[in-house]
């Protein structure tokens, strides 16, 4: 006997969420789509996808409604703003979010939404960046009930390689600021190799090679070693203000938990820095440049 596939409802057709939305579609699950700017869904209409006008009308025959938002401040107004999901919401169906919010705010959320639709929230934030998206290769890290996760884990054997359930509602979140603080820090000290091996008279593209297998090797130093070094900064495949937001919010947690968290700190300054000069929307290979011109 065929079992049914569920209805997927999708939200925020991004750099991440226009390839998930892709591997979804191959697999053969209905989709519904809406985006802010509507001509992103192109594509995806085009594979067979439906697309509505308001992210009110996600719900009306979904089983699962997926987000790949901004920031807190844009999953809040598309959840709860005007014809928001809230407004089409209902038991039974779940809300799974992709997106890189602020622990806290996930878990009021959450429980705004269950109390007011019965609607429940998974937090299930992603990290491989658009090149697992495209594989079906992210890790996903999982906040909110276990039975919750476990309804939705073959959705997401789609996207991930892996999916680690840690905890309850937030601890997605909580998790993904962890991996944040690790990129962003790593990002930042491979530009600043990069810019130092150049002004030593090293051949910085062969770092990454050279580096290779040992113990300072990483996926973060085998991909941005080699633009950095090239000055390749496009296509842009993710944003300095990604990074930028992810370690504001790796500030605020600790500062909510009492707790230091004095590299992040830094690393959200230089962020900050190389951000305000015109660099949000690039990719954050082009943090090089901050030494650069630091070291001409």
């Amino acid at each position: 006997m065929t079992v049914a596939l569920p209805s997927l409802a999708f939200a925020g057709i991004g750099l991440m969420g226009l390839s998930m939305c892709r591997r979804l579609l191959a697999a053969g699950y209905p989709l519904t789509v809406w985006n802010r700017s509507p001509d992103k869904c192109a594509p995806l209409v085009a594979a067979g996808a439906q697309q509505v006008a308001t992210p009110a009308e996600l719900c009306q025959a979904a089983d699962l409604v997926l987000l790949c938002l901004a920031d807190t401040a844009v999953v809040r107004e598309v959840v709860f703003g005007a014809a928001g999901i809230v407004e089409g919401a209902r038991g039974g169906q779940l809300l799974v979010d992709f997106s890189s919010l602020e622990p806290a705010a996930t878990r009021a959320m959450a429980a705004e939404l269950e109390a007011r639709t019965g609607m429940r929230w998974l937090d299930t934030p992603v990290s491989g960046g658009t090149p697992g998206a495209e594989a079906g290769t992210l890790a996903i890290m999982a906040g909110g009930r276990a039975e919750d996760l476990q309804r939705v884990r073959p959705v997401l054997a789609h996207l991930g390689q892996r999916v680690t359930h840690m905890g309850a509602v937030g601890a997605g979140q909580v998790t993904k600021v962890c991996n944040q603080m690790i990129v962003a820090c790593n990002a930042l000290v491979i530009a600043e190799v990069v810019a130092l091996a150049e002004q030593a008279g090293v051949d910085a593209s062969l770092i990454a090679e050279a580096l290779a297998g040992g113990f300072a090797d990483s996926k973060p130093l085998q991909i941005l070693a080699p633009q950095m070094a090239e000055s390749r900064f496009e296509p842009v495949k993710w944003h300095v203000r990604t990074l930028l937001k992810d370690l504001d919010t790796a500030v605020k947690l600790s500062r909510e938990q009492g707790r230091a968290t004095p590299m992040s700190g830094l690393a959200a300054q230089l962020m900050r820095l190389h951000a305000s000069q015109g660099n949000l929307a690039r990719d954050p290979a082009t943090l090089v440049q901050l030494y650069r011109e630091e070291h001409p």
